[in-house]
């Protein structure tokens, strides 16, 4: 009955012998007898046979536990270093990082690398010394530190010295002796081809050229999508030598008082310094930045120079001149409304055919924007011609204006003059006969009455009001009001 009385009697011990050791092995062992009675002939001899080898330590196991971990982690490093190294001639080692013990009777020698034993193959195994005073030997033995072979030597050895990117061979079991003549070239050679390789790299990381944007430009684009305030961006439409124009769908804006429209153009501001060099002369002399661009370094004025853009075209827009609609400024990134329709831009004027009637409209506006830059926004354009202006809804508009200045600027008036002369020639060739020569149309935009009979003395007085203009500045410390005339100038009219 398993609810009746046991059969034997316990024994009872005391408190000291239940706390025993000895007692609580001799109880395990009984339990494992009775579990397990055809392993007790094993389990009283050593638990590893074969070997002499006391396993019984636990410092023993341990050790040999962790041997086994090393090597592991060794045959991991050596495939790194398979993965890693590959066919290339350079390679690199990690023996500093492997951790065989000096027991370990396993490891072969042919698994180390030549490059592993911290061996030169290029030093002598007795290195010869040079004397101070530049030679050894007599006589016909004398052998100074410019000899043929020594030099070659030396220059071979000093190879290794290049850039990891310039493969130079490994040239194990070769004497090789390179000339100067040879090394020098090929050092040259090294530094120009990291030279490029750093401006390769400066320029795809760090600047905008051409048709693609550093990630700097890529960041802010996604910002301004991820905001909402663009819904997509198409493509490219045009490049320059001051920025790249892409073309974009607009989204919805964050106020209520700013409208963004339905097509929108970026203009990113080329960060390269290599193009445009000549920049700086429209910005440095000009009285809105000129305490700003002195504190600040070339790339900076990227900046500066796509807000000047933007102050210039706000000027533009309140005076009613046509011209692209600022919606935000965002560093070097400035966006604008599109001129033109389902992501085909407006053409430019040079582009466009035109009939004589068109032609002559075409001109008369363009001489009436010219003098409202002059009078109502106090700018001149500075690279007006047809490349800049563009043919819409039967109108022409202004694109392009951060290089524009006021007319109080050291070059103010040349600038304006060599627009009048682009704008002259375009539309005398363009065969209207109404047509101002630049001379006369400078008189009608400034209203300046400059009287030269050559283009020489025309320029000559232009530079001389230009000169005044500045003695007034440095001397008085502010610009003038406006240069002298005798009135407003008269508004040309179809």
């Amino acid at each position: 009955c398993p609810w009746g009385a046991p059969n034997t009697a316990s024994i009872s011990c005391s408190l000291a012998d239940v706390m025993s050791e000895q007692l609580a092995k001799e109880l395990q062992l009984e339990e494992e007898n009775a579990a397990f009675p055809e392993v007790v002939a094993v389990a009283e001899g050593p638990f590893i046979t074969g070997e002499n080898i006391d396993t019984s330590s636990d410092l023993m196991l341990a050790q040999m536990l962790q041997m086994e971990f090393d090597r592991e982690y060794d045959a991991q490093l050596r495939r790194e270093e398979k993965k890693i190294n590959g066919d290339s001639k350079v390679s690199i080692s990690f023996e500093n990082y492997r951790k065989v013990h000096p027991y370990d009777s396993d490891s072969s020698e042919d698994e180390v690398d030549w490059q592993d034993t911290r061996h030169d193959p290029y030093r002598a195994d007795k290195p010869t010394t040079t004397p101070r005073r530049g030679f050894i030997g007599k006589g016909k033995d004398i052998t100074t530190k410019h000899d043929e072979v020594v030099c070659g030597r030396k220059n071979t050895a000093r190879m290794e010295n290049f850039a990891p990117e310039f493969q130079v061979g490994d040239g194990i079991g070769m004497d090789l002796k390179l000339s100067n003549q040879v090394f020098n070239a090929l050092k040259q050679h090294a530094y120009s081809e990291e030279r490029r390789s750093a401006r390769l790299h400066e320029k795809k990381e760090h600047s905008t050229a051409e048709k693609a944007v550093d990630p700097k430009t890529r960041l802010l684009l996604y910002k301004m999508v991820n905001a909402g305030m663009l819904e997509t961006i198409t493509g490219c439409i045009s490049t320059g030598k001051e920025s790249v124009v892409f073309h974009a769908y607009g989204g919805k804006s964050a106020t209520e008082d700013k409208v963004i429209p339905p097509e929108c153009a970026i203009k990113v501001f080329k960060t390269t310094l290599n193009e445009f060099k000549n920049r700086d002369k429209y910005i440095k002399d000009d009285y809105r930045f000129k305490d700003r661009f002195s504190k600040l370094n070339p790339r900076k004025i990227i900046r500066m120079w796509a807000e000047k853009e933007m102050h210039n075209l706000t000027r533009m827009q309140n005076a009613g001149i046509p011209c692209p609609q600022v919606v935000i400024l965002k560093k070097h990134v400035l966006v604008m409304s599109f001129i033109g329709k389902d992501q085909i831009p407006a053409p430019k004027l040079k582009d466009v055919t035109l009939s004589s009637e068109d032609m002559k409209k075409a001109y008369y506006q363009t001489l009436n924007m010219m003098q409202q830059l002059y009078k109502e926004c106090n700018l001149v354009h500075a690279d007006l011609s047809e490349y800049n202006m563009l043919w819409h809804d039967g109108k022409v508009w202004l694109i392009d204006v951060s290089q524009s200045v006021e007319p109080t600027h050291p070059h103010g008036l040349e600038f304006l003059f060599r627009d009048c002369r682009n704008v002259a020639q375009f539309f005398q060739k363009g065969g209207v006969a109404e047509a101002l020569n630049e001379r006369e149309l400078f008189n009608a935009v400034s209203g300046l009455n400059i009287t030269a009979d050559n283009e020489v003395d025309f320029q000559a007085e232009i530079e001389a009001l230009e000169k005044m203009n500045e003695d007034h500045v440095q001397n008085h410390g502010k610009k003038l009001a406006t240069f002298s005339s005798d009135g407003d100038p008269p508004i040309y009219d179809e």
